[in-house]
């Protein structure tokens, strides 16, 4: 599953970090167990299910939310570079992670991708969050995932936390998604 999981977010590669990175693609394979999926269903999975009939998947999303963030990081780390460190490796995998909690939010149903019975008690940060820290992923990048939706407004997030929130949310507007 390692081998697959790489393919369909090469992203992974860029984390410096052996032990993150191989931590990451664990939290996904453990995802993908837990949520009774295969490899090969994660781009059928829609990245949500409040754009209706959602042509963008949760691969798709997942690499579009994490290489924003990077460019973003880009342009802070030259504009501010003596003001702002960015951990790019927390950045990169909380980028890869912060939607793997959707893996147990939805399920399969009759053909349809529905929430499942886990996911109408905890949203995606939360499932998470917890599958990562499951995996043993650094707490920085846990908290990234618990905080970046709207479950992290009122509370405090890393810069990379907030680099993650932005993109994941330009990525969801600029396709009709409201907050």
């Amino acid at each position: 599953m390692k081998k697959e999981i790489l393919k369909i977010l090469p992203e992974i590669r860029k984390i410096k970090n052996k032990e993150l990175r191989e931590k990451v693609v664990l939290t996904w394979e453990e995802g993908i167990r837990l949520g009774g999926w295969k490899t090969e269903d994660l781009k059928k999975i829609p990245f949500t299910l409040l754009l209706p009939d959602c042509r963008v998947n949760l691969i798709e999303h997942t690499r579009a939310v994490t290489n924003t963030a990077l460019r973003v990081a880009e342009v802070i780390s030259r504009a501010y570079e003596s003001l702002v460190k960015i951990d790019k490796d927390v950045l990169i995998a909380g980028g890869i992670l912060h939607d793997v909690g959707k893996i147990l939010e939805y399920a399969k149903t009759g053909g349809k991708i529905t929430k499942s019975p886990k996911g109408k008690f905890l949203r995606h940060p939360f499932s998470g969050s917890a599958l990562a820290y499951k995996c043993g992923i650094p707490e920085q990048v846990v908290h990234l995932i618990a905080v970046h939706s709207h479950e992290g407004d009122e509370g405090y997030r890393s810069i990379e936390a907030i680099i993650i929130h932005y993109a994941d949310f330009i990525n969801f507007e600029v396709l009709g998604g409201k907050t």
